[in-house]
């Protein structure tokens, strides 16, 4: 769960749009390169360790780059995934104890 500010910040899939006018991929440019592996290409740190971030609350591993809590505990809790903000009121689920 991640709330309307913290979308902007989701990771991008490797793999490209389908080609339409107007996409990002639509513009080419000098520092673009055509059949490039986008994955190979990317030079951080994440590439090499991606699971490095724990949850703060179970300390389990997080799958998104900038997220602090893991899917699992923002859904419990109904905060963002991300920035920790509350989204949704949560006293009247009946969740299981997993």
């Amino acid at each position: 769960m991640v709330c309307k500010k913290c979308e902007s910040k989701l990771a991008k899939v490797a793999c490209p749009e389908v080609w339409k006018e107007g996409s990002r991929n639509a513009k080419t440019g000098a520092d673009r390169k055509l059949n490039e592996n986008k994955l190979l290409a990317k030079k951080t740190k994440s590439r090499l360790a991606p699971y490095e971030r724990k949850c703060r609350l179970c300390k389990s591993r997080v799958h998104q780059d900038k997220a602090h809590y893991c899917q699992g505990c923002a859904y419990k809790k109904g905060i963002c995934a991300m920035c920790g903000i509350r989204i949704l009121d949560v006293s009247n689920y009946k969740q299981s104890a997993k």
